[in-house]
């Protein structure tokens, strides 16, 4: 059985009144889509400590009271490499900083009911839902080597 490498990730959903903050990613995977903001933790920070620095880089703000509502694991191909990927998921309800595009990222607020999930990636079309109604979660995904969604699976927790 190969040993496969490990990369954690985050992702964060922001949350005013009654609109929940996306952006349309600007490059590399997932370009084109409407996603969370977060990107991959570097060595020697926490998880909390990537994920407030990844979403200051990418639009501009920075979390102020958040929490984790999702832990996924993805058996995935990153870059041509069969690697182990753990996506750490926050809901923000309080941050601080002026909203901006970057060259990665396009953020737009959408109403809760008006969110364009056909613009969405396979998976988001999932646990998206779940973490909207805060509920915490857990899950796997594994993909292809075209990232094609082989098998899923999802559960509601108490704690993660």
């Amino acid at each position: 059985m190969e040993e496969l490498r490990t990369l954690n990730t985050t992702l964060t959903l922001f949350y005013k009144n009654d609109e929940v903050l996306l952006g349309e990613k600007k490059r590399g995977f997932a370009k084109g889509a409407l996603i969370g903001i977060g990107g991959k933790q570097d060595k020697g920070e926490t998880i909390e400590q990537a994920m407030i620095r990844e979403c200051y880089e990418e639009i501009g703000l920075t979390p102020v009271d958040f929490y984790l509502v999702g832990k996924i694991h993805f058996d995935t191909w990153y870059k041509g490499e069969h690697v182990n990927m753990y996506m750490h998921i926050f809901n923000c309800t309080k941050f601080k900083g002026e909203l901006c595009e970057t060259d990665e990222m396009r953020p737009h607020w959408y109403k809760m009911d008006k969110i364009p999930y056909e613009k969405m990636l396979a998976d988001d079309l999932l646990w998206t839902p779940i973490a909207l109604k805060g509920q915490r979660f857990v899950g796997q995904v594994v993909f292809d080597k075209d990232l094609h969604m082989l098998s899923h699976n999802f559960e509601e927790v108490e704690t993660i």
